[in-house]
Order: structure tokens, then sequence, then C-alpha cells
């Protein structure tokens, strides 16, 4: 828009205040800044990012942007070198009307972290609109009678600026009669009037032309101007009179039409037809006034016909007239000034910025997670808005500033506990009764990698029979991690150490995704009893986290070991057994020994030894001790007796199947005077082998005793413990798993049914693999320990070392009972 200034000197001036900037105002994170309206496209308004605390270089990385709700093309910022512009033209009465306070409020918001600053621009007036009339010409018509002094009501102008801009000043043409009369001080009602100064005289002057100027406040001054024809008529010379020329009416918002507001009375001192009032509004009413209602010609009510709605006009100015059927007829004025008063008729509005989703579960407290803009249209407390968040939940709303809310972190998140939180936003008015609005905010939490895969168990026993096929399955472990997608797939490995002198790698293996342990080669139990190893579990998480659970793996002996022959001291290696017999031994007496072992354990080492019957079917004098090997006459020895005898000594252990040697024993039977040396000889050595057999199971004896009062004293703690604790199911329940032996030879295995336990010498056949682990997890747990073959493995109540002292026991028990018999038998 162009100006015309009076002087260069006031040209100078506006454009200075054109360029003007308001200081930067820090509180409340608010930068304010100001213009004047109609300012050129380009026009410097602030440098927003310095005054923001903002580097240049990253404006655009941080998606600098700025926000204004239905004015976001007034102004603009440059984002090379952070300067805020006008973007286009800005029209102040245009923007807020007659609103003597004009801003427009940015928001600025930048990402990466997520800011916002609020930045309010106030808009200032220039002089650039024209005082204005309601009309250019105004017809008036007035009795030659009408006494002097008496006073015509006038419409003023109106002027779109505000404060001296709008301050209007007005002045009347030079004429003989009529004088002006300045508006009142009341500033609801700015009304003028002609007062009349000296009579009129139709027929000397029927028709009065006169100019009135309006004349504003602003630099430089601009005016308006209306023509005023007063036509002076005859006869009827009494106007009618309202009580009151203004009238004060407050009205609620939304009543229904044909509400009342007032009823008007005006009076006329004339009678008859000059008397008779019609009431009316006022030609120079303005338009809104007439679609919202309307007055009774005949009773002067004033009744609502439209919607009052306080936020659409806080206040309506209603220009009445009360003209009589005189002629010519004679009218009278008065304001009805209806002020709307303000119900609590809209909800508060909400509207979510910038969420920041999903939000990591260890997040700072104080993240911001989204922002919350709130508006009323009402006023007062029915505008004032409060927002708050439901149900308790780790988040808070924080007020950043006047109708703004931030929703932040207020505590420490747990992805593994809550992985999704469903918010409720509740904005709520001051009003009665309060409206209110909600919305509703889905949080999601990303998950980050900080949990450990963890065992259900640090520690497994595994039982797996020597001799297994290589690649066999003998374990599986499985770690949980509670973490999700990439930070909860685990993967497994061993813990590589050195086993004698080999690689443990070169023993087992385990699958990396599974989990499955397997055995590379064929165990040997006399190799190795015990293999001891750790199994690594590893997420694929940021950093990686990981556990590590131990395997014990026990190899359990298998009859694979055939007895072996001793040779006897000072043979050869292989060769069969000579001895010297006297033929007056008598019935009873020793006269050889057959020595074997097994490099097998427990049954499968435990040897017995058996004659075979002789050729021909003869009764052999001879006899072999079922367990010690010695050789003895069975009577004494005569004539007929062959003078060489040979005998077939069958040596077995007690595995399945057993195993078996023979020895080949050649006896030489001589007179008693012919061989006594040798017969010293064998007697020596057969009483020097008694000696060392009766020391060697006189140590045994000690050592079961010692072991067997352990074994008791071991077995009465644990019943009184088992005793003293309380139960941990209902005595109907069931009971824990017992251990039970389900062959000869120690194959174990549990029974739910009882709580002894049993050992037969029948049931299912042996399992090839068993597990045991130091104690018996919950019935839950027991899924996760699979054989190989399908079998449940077995969990023990008992450490493994007291199952083997069990197991091993009878060993000890049979031993005992072979010495007391060899004793008897030497006595």
């Amino acid at each position: 828009m162009e100006f015309s200034w009076g002087s260069s000197q006031e040209s100078r001036r506006l454009l200075l205040s054109l360029l003007f900037l308001a200081a930067w105002k820090a509180g409340s994170g608010q930068v304010h800044y100001s213009v004047l309206e109609e300012a050129k496209h380009g026009t410097f308004v602030g440098r927003i990012a310095q005054d923001l605390g903002l580097e240049l270089a990253e404006l655009v990385p941080r998606l600098f942007r700025v926000a204004s709700k239905g004015h976001g093309d007034l102004l603009e910022v440059n984002l090379q070198n952070g300067i805020l512009f006008v973007n286009s033209r800005i029209d102040r009465e245009e923007l807020c009307g007659r609103s003597l306070e004009c801003s427009i409020h940015l928001e600025v918001i930048v990402d990466r972290p997520l800011q916002v600053f609020h930045v309010e621009v106030e808009v200032k007036d220039i002089n650039d609109n024209p005082p204005v009339f309601p009309g250019t010409q105004k017809n008036l018509f007035m009795a030659e009678s009408r006494p002097v002094d008496s006073r015509v009501p006038l419409e003023g102008a109106s002027d779109a600026d505000i404060r001296a801009n709008a301050m209007l000043t007005y002045t009347l043409s030079p004429n003989e009669y009529f004088s002006l009369e300045k508006p009142s001080d009341d500033e609801r009602v700015k009304r003028l009037g002609l007062l009349l100064r000296k009579s009129l005289d139709r027929e000397a002057a029927p028709e009065i032309f006169l100019v009135l100027i309006a004349t504003d406040g602003g630099k430089p001054e601009l005016t308006g101007s209306v023509q005023l024809l007063i036509k002076v008529l005859d006869a009827n010379d009494n106007a009618p009179a309202f009580d009151r020329t203004l009238y004060a009416v407050k009205l609620p918002e939304n009543v229904p039409n044909g509400t009342s507001v007032m009823k008007l009375n005006a009076s006329d001192l004339d009678e008859g037809s000059n008397a008779d009032i019609i009431y009316s509004f006022s030609t120079d009413i303005l338009p809104n006034v007439e679609t919202k209602f309307r007055i009774d010609p005949i009773t002067g009510e004033i009744m609502v016909k439209g919607s009052i709605d306080f936020e659409e006009s806080k206040s309506y100015e209603i220009l009445v007239e009360g003209v009589d059927k005189g002629q010519p007829p004679l009218s009278g004025h008065c304001t009805v000034m209806v002020e709307v008063e303000d119900t609590n008729d809209n909800a508060p509005l909400m509207e979510f910025k910038s969420l920041s989703l999903p939000i990591r579960e260890d997040a700072p407290l104080g993240t911001v997670i989204a922002l919350i803009s709130l508006s009323d249209r009402d006023s007062g407390l029915n505008g004032q808005v409060t927002c708050t968040l439901s149900p308790h939940v780790p988040f808070k709303l924080v007020s950043t500033f006047k109708n703004y809310y931030s929703l932040v972190l207020d505590s420490a998140l747990d992805r593994e506990s809550v992985s999704n939180y469903e918010l409720v936003v509740t904005a709520r008015d001051g009003g009665s009764p309060p409206l209110s609005a909600t919305a509703s905010v889905s949080v999601e939490v990303a998950d980050v990698n900080d949990n450990a895969p963890a065992f259900a168990q640090p520690e497994y026993t595994v039982f797996v029979k020597e001799n297994n096929p290589p690649g066999c399955h003998i374990f599986t472990v499985s770690a949980r991690d509670a973490d999700a997608q990439e930070n909860a797939r685990v993967s497994y490995s061993l813990v590589e150490r050195r086993v004698g002198e080999r690689a443990l790698s070169s023993y087992v293996s385990v699958h990396a995704e599974s989990g499955k342990v397997y055995a590379l080669q064929p165990l040997d139990h006399e190799e190795l009893e015990l293999l001891q190893f750790q199994v690594s579990a590893r997420d694929a998480g940021v950093p990686l986290l990981g556990s590590n659970v131990t395997l014990q793996v026990f190899v359990l002996d298998e009859n694979d070991n055939a007895p072996a022959l001793l040779p006897r001291p000072g043979a050869a290696a292989g060769g069969a057994l000579s001895e010297l017999v006297s033929r007056s031994v008598g019935a009873g007496h020793v006269v050889a020994k057959v020595r074997a072992v097994d490099a097998d354990s427990g049954y499968n080492a435990w040897l017995s030894f058996e004659l075979q019957p002789a050729a021909g079917g003869a009764r052999s004098p001879f006899r072999v001790a079922l367990y010690t090997g010695e050789i003895s006459t069975t009577r004494p020895l005569d004539e007929a007796d062959p003078p060489r005898q040979r005998l077939l000594v069958l040596v077995k252990d007690h595995g399945e199947p057993a195993l078996t040697a023979t020895a080949t024993v050649l006896l030489s039977l001589v007179e008693s005077g012919q061989a006594p040396k040798a017969s010293s000889r064998v007697l020596a050595g057969a009483a020097g082998a008694e000696t060392a057999l009766v020391d060697v199971n006189v140590y045994l004896i000690v050592a079961i005793c010692a072991v067997s009062s352990l074994l008791v004293l071991t077995l009465l703690l644990y019943t009184a413990l088992r005793c003293s604790a309380p139960p941990r199911e209902g005595t109907c329940g069931p009971g824990k798993p017992t251990l039970v032996c389900s062959s000869a030879v120690g194959s174990w295995s549990y029974s739910q049914q009882r709580r002894q336990r049993v050992c037969s010498g029948e049931g299912a056949p042996k399992t090839d693999l068993m597990a045991f682990s130091p104690s018996v997890p919950d019935s839950n747990d027991r899924e996760d320990l699979q054989p190989a073959n399908g079998d449940p493995l077995s969990k023990v109540s008992f450490k493994y070392p007291l199952l083997i002292f069990i197991f091993n026991l009878k060993f000890y028990f049979l031993y005992s009972i072979n010495f007391f018999l060899i004793k008897k038998r030497s006595g």
C-alpha cells in the first residue's frame, strides 16, 4: 500500500519505524519482536537463530521450522543467515480487528534433541485507514417549530486503526443555524449531535446543506466526510422522547430465539396520531445487529432472532428510532448496548505436535516425548485449561508455556516389564460445569540389550555310556534372554580349554543355534571318567552380553574289557601255570592260585573263577575258589589219581554280556619225598599270599566300617532335615521324584509314585544316557532336560558323590564276605 507523507522528515521517521525491532526478551523461553503493518516483503524483523542461541550450521540438520496457526505465510526465516523477515503483506486490521494488542505467535521447533521456542511478533499500527462514515449523504427532517438548543443526533465515523490513529475530531462547515456537539465521555457510545442555534424558517431556507468532516490523530492525518441535507418541515413540532438516551443490557450467549432483551418506552407530548410512535432500528445500524435482533414496532420490545455467540461478538450496539405519525413525522433516538455474557459452551481443543516415538528403555529422565497445544474459545475461567495424565505411568506433563504442555519421562523404563503404555491425556477448562477433551497416545518402548542370556541352572550333570557312536547327541543346553529381536537371539559356543594333551573341541561340540551338545568321538571310561567343560551363551545385541553354564559329563563304564591273566612271579607271560603237588596233602590244601585283573570297573571288573569239567567226565580231586582263584584239593590224593593233572579255569566278569578268559594249570603229582622243596615253596607261596590277602582285607574292612559310619550319619542328618522342613505341597499332592534302581547293574531313574528307594533285578533296559542335577528343580523346568533317545532325564536331590558311594558299597560288602569265607576255610 502506498502512502503520501506531508514532509520528508515524517517519511524518514516512518521508514525508521518500519525497520524498528523490539529488543530480545528472555524469560519463559520467549523472544519478542515488533514490526509495523504493511511492511514490504523482505523487511528485516530479527535475528531469530542468534536470539534463540542456535548455530546457523545446525538449522537445516535439526529440521528448523516455524509454525504459526493461521498465519504461516506472513513471516519466514532465511535458513542461511537465521533472519526472520516479512514474507507477505501484514494488515493489522485484518489480523486483529480493533483489538489494542495484536501479535503473531510463532512456534519454532527443532529436532535432535527436540526443542520448542515461542516467539511473539507484535504488529504495530500505522495510520493507513481514513475515517469512514456510514454513507456519503445523510438526510435529516426538522420542523420549523423545533426549539432552539434542541439536539439532533448524528452517526459518527469509524476508523479501523487504533489508539491515536483512531482518535477522531469533527468539524462542521460554517453555517448560521447549527453548531457541532462533541461526542460524550462514555467510551461505549461516541455519538455526535447538531445543536440548533437559530430558529428555522421553512419559507426562508427549506433546505440546508452542511459538510461534516472527521479527522484522525495519525501522522499524517487522514479525513473523511459526509454531506448533511436538512429539510425544514412544518406542523408536528414535538418529537418522541425516550426515557434515556443509552440503555445497557447483559444477555447470556446461546439464549433461544424469541428471548426478550428489553422493552423500550418513548413518549410524545403531542396528541392523536402525532403521539402514536412506531419503533424501528435506525438505518445506520450495523448488519450483524439486524441478523441477531428484531423489534416490535408497536410495543418497542427488542427480541433475539438469531444465534448469540460470545465467541463471535462480545457486544452489540442497537440504534433505535421512535417515529410519530404526525405530518411531518418526528423522531426520537436512543442506543441499546447489549453486552453478551460468556457461558462455558466450548470444550478445550488439544493438538499433539512432534511425537518422538518409540522411546528407548534407557532414555534419561526428562526426555521430551510429545508437545501438546491446548486452546479454548471461551474466556475467563471458561477458557482456562488444565491438562492431566492418566493412568499412573512413568510419564508426566510439564507446562512449558501458556496452554502448552510437554509429555516427558518421569521414571526409568523397563521394556521387559512393560513394552507399551496407553496414555490418556485429559484437558479440562475452569467453567461450571467444566468441559473436557481427551486424547489417547500409545507410547512404545524400544528395547536395548540390558539382559544377558540366563540358564535355568548353573550346572548340569550328564551320564554317558562309553563307546558311544561319534557325533551322538548327549545333552541340550538352553538359555533364555528377556530382551527382544536381535537382543534376544542366543548363540552357543564352547569355552575352549585343554583336556590332557588335547583340546576340548576334539571331544565335544555345541550347535550354535539349538544348543545341542554332541560327542565327536567314542568316549572311553578307562581313559576319561569325567569331562567337565563350560558352554557360553551370547546374544546378538550391542554390546554383546552372555553367561556360562558348566556341564559335568560322567563316562559310564561298559563291559568292553575281558579278564586278563597275570603270570606267576618269575614265570613267562602267557604260559600255563605249573605246580608240583605231593600225593600226601590232605583235603582243602591250596596247591595253586590263578591271578587275573579286569580293566573295567564295578560289576564289570568283579571276577569269578570256575573249574571246567575234566575230559571224559572224571571227577577232579581239585576245586577253585569262586572269587579268589585259589586251587585246593577236595579230598586226599591216592595212587589212583593220574600223575599229571591238567586243569582249565574259566575266569568270568559280571558284565552284560559277561567276558571270559581261560587259564591252564598243570599239576604234577609226586611222592612226598620227591618234591619237598617244591611243596614247601608252594606252601610258603600260599602262606604269603594268604597273609597278604589277610592284610588287604583287614584294611578293606576298616575302610568299609569308616565309610558305612559316614553313610549312616549322612542319612540320619538328611532324614532329620527332611522331617523338620515344612512340606512344600499339600498332604495329598504328589511327592518329589525319588531315585529308583531299574536293573542289577545300577541304571538309575526316577519314580513319581513313592518316596522310598527300591531296587529290582528286572525291569526296563538300561538307559544309555542319564543326566543328574545337584538339586531337583520344579516340575515346570523338567521339560528342559531331555536325553538323546527321548526318555526324560532323571534329576536327583542328592549330590552325585553320594550316589556313587551307595552304588559301590555293595562291592565292599561282597569282598568282606569273601574274606570271612577264606578265613573260615583256612582255619
